[in-house]
């Protein structure tokens, strides 16, 4: 097992491999294993790109992120030409049914809200204005309206498990409550624990996933 501060060389080494933004800008804490990000980035896609880069590095168990984004100047846009921008996103991705979700900005940061049937719609939304010029925030109010039963959401998670995570599946709880699943148990890296998670996600019905897998690294 590494140690705090070997984890602390090998997070910061991995945010300097990483194009997306300066590391230079980043602080670097560990204790116990969990990291926490400090400083300042100039945009919301940098922060998501830095939280991203540090759970790919082996031995993090939860990373705490409290760096903010300040706009670099000439980056900056109303709130009117963000919203603009986040509607043409929503309209040309795919994954996201039209007319569905209405973005609502203010002072840059950025709200989804709406009614999708399916949680990967959901996540495909945020992902879609996510890396906008001029955002400095996203929160997603969308909703995912249940059109099964806790108990097949449940037995479709599982069945999703078996057949993408075998060894994984055997290991993992799964608890439905309404609309919201709750996942427990061990997996082996952050990738795996992100494949059990987008499963969870791709079930008809599922608006929330509480993500308690722990990395035994």
């Amino acid at each position: 097992m590494k140690t705090d501060t070997q984890l602390r060389d090998d997070v910061q080494a991995e945010l300097s491999w990483d194009p997306a933004f300066k590391a230079s800008d980043i602080g670097v804490i560990v204790k116990d294993g969990v990291v926490t990000l400090t400083g300042h980035l100039s945009s919301h896609a940098e922060k998501y790109a830095a939280e991203r880069a540090v759970q790919r590095v082996h031995g993090v168990k939860a990373v705490a992120v409290e760096m903010t984004v300040k706009l670099p100047f000439g980056n900056e846009r109303t709130d009117a030409d963000i919203a603009m921008a986040a509607e043409r996103a929503l309209e040309w991705n795919v994954l996201v049914p039209d007319g569905k979700i209405r973005p609502v900005v203010e002072k840059g940061w950025l709200t989804l809200q709406g009614e999708v049937e399916w949680g990967y719609q959901r996540s495909a939304a945020e992902g879609a204005v996510r890396d906008l010029m001029g955002v400095t925030g996203v929160s997603n109010l969308v909703k995912v309206t249940p059109k099964l039963s806790p108990a097949d959401v449940e037995k479709k998670i599982h069945d999703a498990l078996s057949r993408q995570a075998d060894r994984e599946a055997r290991r993992l709880s799964v608890s439905v409550d309404g609309s919201q699943v709750t996942l427990r148990g061990v997996v082996h890296s952050w990738a795996e624990r992100d494949a059990v998670q987008g499963a969870a996600w791709a079930t008809p019905g599922v608006s929330v996933v509480v993500n308690d897998l722990l990395v035994d690294a």
